[in-house]
Parts: C-alpha cells; structure tokens; sequence
C-alpha cells in the first residue's frame, strides 16, 4: 500500500513487477480499466497482470500497477464530476503520481525513464497524468481511453472537450490505439477525440486497429492482439529514445504464426496425420473458448488447448514429452500449418478417384493408386514414365519421401497427386 494524494488521503494498493536481471529498470506505469457491468469497484480483481505488464517485462522495464481509489483493495472512493470527465481524470492522475512518487528510493527503479499506459479508463487517466508534464515521463500510450459517467448524457461532446483540455496542457508524445467495432467508444467518438487533442496542441499518434475480433476495447486482453499493437508500441519507444528491444522472450506468449492457407479451419478431413479419434478430437478443438491451438505429429499425438496464458507453448510442450516432429496445426479459427515440401496446385487433369487416368501404370500400379485415395493425409503419389510409383502417407514430409522412394529405383519421377488432389501437368512434346 502506499499513499495517494496528499490532499485527499488515501491508501493505495499497488503492484511492482521486476524483470529479470540488475537494475536500475526503466519503469512502465499500467493503469486499470473501470469494472465490468453490475461489478462493484471492491469486487474487481488486483490488478497484478497482464500482456500488457508481460510486454513490458520482456522489454526490460519495471512495471507499476496501482489500483484506484475504490477499487480491489484500494481505500477512499472516486469522486466523479458529472460531464467534467477530465476534471475526474485529473484527480485519479494525482493518485497516479503519488504512485510513482512512493518509488523514489527504490534503488530499482530509473525515474527518469518513465512510460505511462493504460486500458479504458486507465487510458484516458494516463492522458490526464501526461497533462501533469511529469519530469522523467517519456511517453503515453493509451488502449481504447475514455470514460462512460452515468451522470453525464453527453458523453461524446464531453470526451471531445475533455481531450483538449488535455491536449492543450500536454508536452509528452503518446499513441493510441482505437479500433471500429469499439463497444464503448465508436469511431465517431475517438476520431473527434484525437482532432480536438491535436488542435489544442496535444502530440497524439492514432493507430486504427480496425475490426478486432468481437470488441476492439479489448485489444489488451488477447493474444491475437499483440501483432497488432507490440510492433507500433515497440517504434514508438524507439523513436523516444525509451528500450524497445525483447530482452526476455520468455514474459510472452507465443506469436501466433500468420494463416497458412492450406485449409480451411472447419475442414476436418484436411488435417493431416490424425484417425477417426483424432478427428472427433478436432471437431472438439473447433468449439472451445479462444485463445485456442491444435498440436499433432507424424505419429499419431494430437491435442487441442484452449485459454490460458500460452496455449501454444503448453500444446507443444506437451506433444514433445511423448513424441518428436510436434507441429503447430491451427490457432484460434486459422490454419497456419505448411508442408515441409510445397505441393503444386491441383491442376484439374482428372479427379482424384479415377485410377484409369493415371499415365503409365499397370494394373498393379493402378491398384495400389486405388489403395493411395484411402489413405490418411498428409500423402503423395508420384510416377515414373518406365511405370514405376511410389506413395507414402503419414510421415512427417510425404512429398519429399515419395519422391525419394520413386527415384531410388526408376528415372523422371514426378508427382501425380498429393492429399486429394491431382498436381499432374503433361509435359510438351516436342
């Protein structure tokens, strides 16, 4: 606990996270978001953690994160003003700097490196916080700020004017992130927001996320958004002269890798390796809760994680402590795995089942195509124009050992199919 403004005493429950390594740390101040519908301020939750607080770990600095009056266990209460939501900010903002202050001999913290962010409400505080000019504050970053006053029928006017109260009063560079499909604040209202802060002298980066999921005011709160937000907030430090650089990969979850385009997420009958029990298993996969990733290997493991800090890195720690060649299948509703060896496009020769189009084979060749189309994915069959084939189906890279399997024994192989479709092209003749 520690005090907050003098001129309104309270005590303040506050949270300091230290990265690894010797100090002094430069320190990110992350302030909280209001409580959830129908929650009093006392039932919400510490805020002790967040991707947030673990971006900025892996970035090297300390991390403060101070609860506000009222809320978890935090004394006093906020005192609101009607439709002077600024004037409600700059008083949580004193809060804020008393905060901040509490660390002046801690022989950890580097005061004159400071970064101050914050979600929601805690946005729209750390932008009245910036309006204090505080020395050693470098940088504001605010997710989705503002403020929604039960007393106040004007909420996008008052917000408007209130950003330029501020804006005229500031000095310290910030960004902000803002997306469309907002729950709270439409693109209306934080496009208004922005151009009055900037008018009034405020130097504010918008960055529009666009559509996020189902709410783009909960930016923070999923994996899936830190490509979006970590590469803008990473050049924004850089460019304040503030550390950037991912020193401690390990306070992060996983990337998600981008979609691959093999399949479709909802084809179950695309993903390769697994029987008829791992498919039901990836039927399941496909209803859970996000964060979410499927795991499977050449021989035979396949898992679905959801939820939690890194669902991905869970997954594949599991598959390695029973099996080698773990992959990483689909995250949340995309598919990001790839061959090892690229198949060419299907080429619309003939259809996957007609074992009469397949050049060069004899009865026994086509015999064992027909045996090829009932196979597991992932799979390939190539032929060779002395009659020779080879397939295989199931290992960790198909095409490669087809190829292999074909050109040990026969010259000119080339691939006809792989999974279920055809690849094959004529070639010219001269």
């Amino acid at each position: 606990m520690v005090p907050g403004d003098p001129e309104r005493p309270a005590q303040l429950q506050v949270t300091l996270l230290l990265p690894d390594g010797p100090g002094p740390f430069p320190l990110a101040i992350m302030n909280h978001g209001s409580a959830k519908r129908r929650q009093s301020p006392k039932d919400m939750p510490r805020y002790s953690a967040s991707l947030a607080a673990y971006y900025f770990l892996s970035r090297g600095y300390a991390v403060l994160l101070p609860m506000m009056r009222g809320f978890a266990g935090s004394g006093g209460r906020i005192q609101t003003h009607g439709c002077n939501l600024a004037g409600t900010a700059v008083e949580d903002a004193k809060d804020i700097l008393a905060a901040a202050v509490a660390l002046t001999d801690n022989q950890a913290i580097d005061l004159h490196r400071i970064v101050v962010a914050g979600q929601s409400f805690g946005g729209w505080n750390s932008l009245a916080f910036a309006a204090f000019n505080p020395p050693g504050v470098k940088a504001v970053i605010n997710f989705a700020g503002g403020m929604v006053e039960g007393d106040c029928d004007r909420g996008r006017e008052s917000l408007a004017k209130g950003a330029a109260q501020l804006g005229a009063l500031t000095h310290i560079p910030s960004i902000w992130f803002y997306g469309d499909n907002d729950s709270l604040f439409p693109p209306t209202t934080w496009r208004l927001m922005h151009e009055r802060y900037t008018e009034a002298g405020g130097n504010a980066r918008l960055v529009d996320v666009g559509t996020f999921m189902d709410d783009s005011h909960q930016l923070l709160s999923y994996t899936e958004g830190l490509a979006i937000w970590v590469p803008q907030v990473d050049a924004f430090l850089s460019e304040q002269g503030l550390p950037s650089q991912n020193l401690h990969p390990e306070y992060l979850p996983t990337p998600f890798p981008p979609a691959s385009g093999y399949a479709a997420a909802t084809d179950v009958d695309a993903v390769p390796y697994l029987n008829d029990k791992g498919r039901e298993l990836y039927r399941q996969f496909l209803t859970k809760p996000l964060p979410r990733a499927f795991i499977l290997a050449p021989h035979g493991f396949s898992g679905a994680f959801d939820q939690g800090f890194d669902p991905i890195a869970r997954g594949l720690d599991a598959c390695r402590k029973v099996t080698e060649g773990c992959q990483l299948y689909a995250v949340d509703n995309d598919v990001v795995w790839t061959r090892p060896t690229p198949a060419p496009a299907p080429s619309g020769f003939a259809t996957i089942d007609n074992a009469t189009a397949v050049p060069y084979l004899d009865g026994r060749g086509r015999e064992g195509y027909i045996r090829y189309t009932t196979l597991h994915r992932p799979k390939a069959f190539v032929i060779a124009p002395d009659g020779g084939w080879y397939f295989s189906s199931g290992t960790f890279d198909p095409i490669a050992q087809a190829m292999t399997g074909c050109s040990e024994k026969h010259p000119g192989c080339r691939l006809y199919a792989v999974d279920g479709d055809v690849v094959w092209v004529n070639q010219a003749t001269n």
